[in-house]
Order: C-alpha cells, then structure tokens, then sequence
C-alpha cells in the first residue's frame, strides 16, 4: 500500500510541472508578442523613411505615436522628453533656475502672465502684460512659448537679456537679469479670517509643502487662532510624502494614511503617521471643489476618515492613480501609473475607470458610481467612486457667459494691463474697490472689442458652412437678426452681471500690484465658502453634529 504523502507526491509534482510549462508558455508568448510589435513598428518607420512623399521629423512622429499608446492606458501615463525633464523637476521639488516669470503665447506675441514676488524679473522691473519680443537679441514672434522658456531657464547666476515692449511706453524696454534658484511656494497664503480663526491656503504638494504648513500654523497659533480652515480649492496634488506629512500635523502618531495597490501584489505598500501630531484637538473645516485632486484629496479623506475635521465645498476630482518615473534611454523618462490610493475607511479615490476603454477598445470612460458603502472612525457613512464628498455642501459658484466670454477671450486681462499703464499705485489690497465709474470706463472700452459667446462662434461656423453649401439666401437675414439679438443680451448682461465682473477686475488689479498673496487676501472677503466655514464655526454645536453618526 503507497503511504499516504507518496501517494499525492507524484499528481501534484505532475501538476506543477503542467502549470511550470503553461506560466512559461504565456510568458514566451507575452514576450513574443512584445518582441513582434517592436519589430513592425520599426519596420513602418523604415518605410516612412524610405518612401513617404514629404521629410519627416521622426521625433515628433515618435513623440506623437507614444502619447496616442499612452494616453489609451490612461491620462497620467505619459512619455517625457529631455527636455521635459526640468518641468517634471519643478513640478515635484518646487524649484528651479530662472527669473521668476511665466510666459503665455497669446495672437503671436509672447507675454508675461505672472510674476513670483522677489525675483529677479519683479525685482528688475519687468510687468505682467509686457510682451517679450527677444531673448538675448533673438526674435521670439516665431518661436513657441516653450521655447522661450527654456531661454529664461539656466542656471542661477547666469544673466539673460530681455526685449520688452510695454503698453504705454514708445521705445522697448532692455532688462539684464541675473537668474535665481526659484523656489515655489505651496503655502500661498495665510492668516487670520476672523478672531481666533486662521486660514491657510495650500496650492500644491511639492518638497517642503508639510513645513511650510507647520510654518503657518506655528505663526497663526501665537497670533491666536483656536480654529483653522484648510483650503485645498484648486490643488491638484503632487509628492505623496508630503501629504502624509501634512496628515500627520493633525493626525496622531501610528495611524494608516494611504496604502496603493496596484497588479504586483508584492509592491503594495501601506503608510502610516510617523511623528507626533503637531495639533491634534483644534477644530478644521477643509475646503474642498472639484480641482482638488490626488495628494488633496488623500488630506482631506483621511481627515474625513477619522472624523478629524468637517470637510465643505463640491466633490474632489477624483484622482486615486500613482505614478511611478522611470528612466530611460537618452535621458528620457516614462511617468507611468503603477496602483491605486485607497485611504483608512478603505474606499478608493479614482473616480474613472480606464480599463473599460483598454478591454472594449474605445475612447468612453466609465465612472464608478458610488454604490459601495464604507465607514468613518465615528460609523459615518461615506462612498467610494467618486472623489472625496464633502460633508457639507459649498457655494456651487459658476461665471456667467459674459465673464466666461471676457475671460477667455482676454479682455479682463487686457484692460487691466492698460489700468496699470495709466495708474502707477493703488490703494492697499484690502481697501481697493474697483468703482462704477472705473467699470463704466471698462464697458466704453469694450465697444470696439470682440467677445464673442459661444453661441455666436457656433453661428458663425453655420454660417461658414451654409455659404460653401450655397444655402446664404435663406437664411442670412435671420442669422443677422440672430446677431442683432445676442448683441442686445451682450449689453444688458454687461449690466446684469457688472457686480460679478466687477469683482474679476477687482482681483485683478489688485494681483498686478499686490501679487497673489495681496488678490488672496482681498478675495477672502468676498468668499462664499470661506465665509459658510466661518458661519459653521460660530455654530460648534452643528460642527459636532456632522462629525457624528446619524440616526
């Protein structure tokens, strides 16, 4: 008689060779697969190469081809050239070499659209709204923005020479500016909103951001504050790390942060708070909208999570996909998305499901609607699927056409460059008010320019359309008319919305003059949501209430 181990030796010795001959099977199949697409696709460029009817840049053919492949993964899963490098460097440390000015293309012409208060660009003199018209006695009008950039960019200590022409002035201006190390600020903002409550404005996640915080809180405290409201609005994420440091200025010692998941089970890897909080009883509100979005959103759902603090505002982006940078060959990298965020309560962040577009071979998307069910350190309920939702709902705050149209199109920026041309001061950031005469001034400057809606863009494309069709003669009167009307809407919503216009241009200036910590200091007056979250502190008793389970 076999033994009763002999016995099963040999089946299972047989079946682990079986399933030893079929993993081995797939894995010689996958590679020869990788190996056969490699081998066509150098092939259709050695074709292109040698018999398409035009030269071809194979760079950006290549650059083209590798996004489409990419972007049918999903969105963050990107290819970066070397010259992406230094982006994807300042977009993670914070820093980098330069003058401190961003730059936009705008009808041929490169112009200034921010500064960074105390660097060499705002310390030599140079104005949002200047155009610059050569760099180092090159001419920019052909050049992209880019590539404009990268000649601002280099490394600290070198000097660039600018040509500048500036609305109001005759001659162009010549600037030689030394370049700095610049280092971005994620606290952008803090202070007191009323007695006793602080107010911090996080714009980013970069190297620093959990210092920068505990700076602002460190001074609010000694200024008095008992109450913080967090402000995550428009924060679209950055260095994990520093969210589970930010985390833990709130959180105690020891808890779950974050852990990511994704197909290598091995590589799943849970993080914790590692210091002692640095406040751990004080009450938060966490303001939240739709463009929070990544290392926000893990913030604001693990405070969610353990009931730490009320979150108000919209539903966050929904970002729960971790990238992974890997380097390649010729100083190329491939940021690709390797697992997913899921927070203490276990519930997921992502809201889009793109590997019903990879299995169905389609551009649609899938949102995972938030019907799994998971709970707080309390027992709230809260959902997966959709972003983070807030516990009390924000100001759902949106433009008018008008402004959209004046925006977009811009002619808020514009006049304000022509404002600063013809007022060298204003008042102090909180006392300015753009008055009734400033806005009629505005609107009689509008008179000649083109701010088309969008329906009137829609109109002119029909009619485009109609007249290589040859249909104009039926329908040219009443596409006249159509226009007559939209104009007459155009002027009253001039009126009907000149409070919130008013308050665009308002910001505006104010930043032109004072920077983006004076327009966020002036704005916070007029702020909805920051003044629900200071209404909901005046009433503890309702702030508690969200925080607990209801009946």
């Amino acid at each position: 008689m076999i033994p009763y181990q002999r016995k099963w030796r040999y089946p299972v010795a047989l079946l682990l060779l079986l399933l030893g001959i079929l993993l081995g099977s797939q894995l010689q199949d996958k590679y020869f697969k990788l190996g056969k697409n490699l081998e066509i696709f150098a092939d259709v460029l050695k074709e292109l190469d040698a018999h398409y009817v035009d030269e071809i840049d194979f760079d950006a053919l290549v650059q083209v081809g590798l996004d489409a492949m990419l972007y049918s993964l999903d969105p963050y899963t990107t290819f970066l050239p070397e010259e992406d490098a230094e982006s994807l460097k300042t977009y993670t440390v914070g820093e980098y070499g330069g003058i401190g000015a961003i730059t936009s293309k705008r009808k041929g012409k490169t112009i200034v659209v921010m500064l960074y208060q105390g660097y060499p660009a705002h310390k030599g003199g140079l104005r949002v709204g200047d155009e610059i018209s050569q760099v180092n006695g090159e001419d920019m009008a052909d050049h992209p923005v880019e590539y404009v950039s990268s000649l601002l960019k280099g490394m600290a200590g070198t000097s660039v020479q600018l040509t500048v022409v500036r609305q109001g002035v005759q001659k162009p201006l010549v600037f030689t500016l030394t370049r700095e190390q610049i280092v971005l600020k994620n606290v952008s903002y803090y202070g007191q909103v009323q007695e006793g409550i602080g107010y911090i404005r996080l714009a980013g996640f970069s190297t620093h951001a959990a210092d920068e915080v505990q700076a602002a809180l460190e001074s609010l405290k000694a200024g008095g504050m008992q109450k913080l409201i967090l402000d995550l609005r428009g924060n679209p994420g950055g260095i994990l790390e520093e969210a589970i440091k930010v985390v833990n200025l709130f959180i105690e010692q020891g808890l779950m942060v974050v852990a990511t998941k994704g197909r290598v089970a091995s590589r799943a890897k849970t993080y914790k708070t590692t210091q002692r909080a640095y406040d751990a009883t004080s009450p938060i509100i966490v303001l939240i909208d739709q463009k929070s979005a990544s290392a926000s959103e893990i913030v604001a759902g693990v405070i969610q999570d353990y009931d730490r603090g009320v979150l108000v505002g919209n539903n966050t982006f929904g970002k729960g996909l971790v990238q992974t940078t890997r380097s390649l060959s010729y100083n190329t990298q491939l940021k690709l998305t390797t697992s997913k965020y899921f927070i203490p309560s276990g519930r997921s962040i992502q809201k889009i499901d793109y590997s019903y577009r990879q299995q169905e071979n389609t551009a649609e998307l899938v949102t995972d609607m938030p019907d799994k069910v998971f709970t707080t350190q309390a027992g709230r309920r809260v959902h997966d699927g959709n972003g983070i939702t807030p516990d009390l709902e924000g100001v759902r705050f949106s433009l008018a056409p008008i402004t959209v149209s004046l925006i977009e199109q811009g002619l808020i920026f514009d006049y304000v460059t022509l404002f600063q041309a013809q007022n060298d001061h204003i008042v102090a950031a909180r006392d300015f008010v753009f008055s009734a005469t400033q806005y009629k001034d505005f609107v009689d400057w509008l008179r000649d320019k083109d701010y088309a809606y969008t329906i009137e863009r829609s109109i002119n494309r029909l009619l485009k359309r109609a007249q290589n069709e040859s249909y104009t003669a039926g329908i040219q009167e009443q596409i006249a008319s159509l226009k007559t009307q939209i104009q007459r809407y155009k002027e009253e919503d001039l009126r009907k919305f000149e409070k919130e216009i008013k308050l665009i241009l308002q910001e505006e200036i104010i930043a032109r003059y004072y920077f983006q910590e004076g327009a966020i200091s002036a704005m916070l007056v007029h702020d909805q949501s920051i003044q629900k979250a200071c209404d909901l502190f005046q009433d503890m008793h309702r702030y508690h209430d969200l925080l607990k389970v209801s009946e």
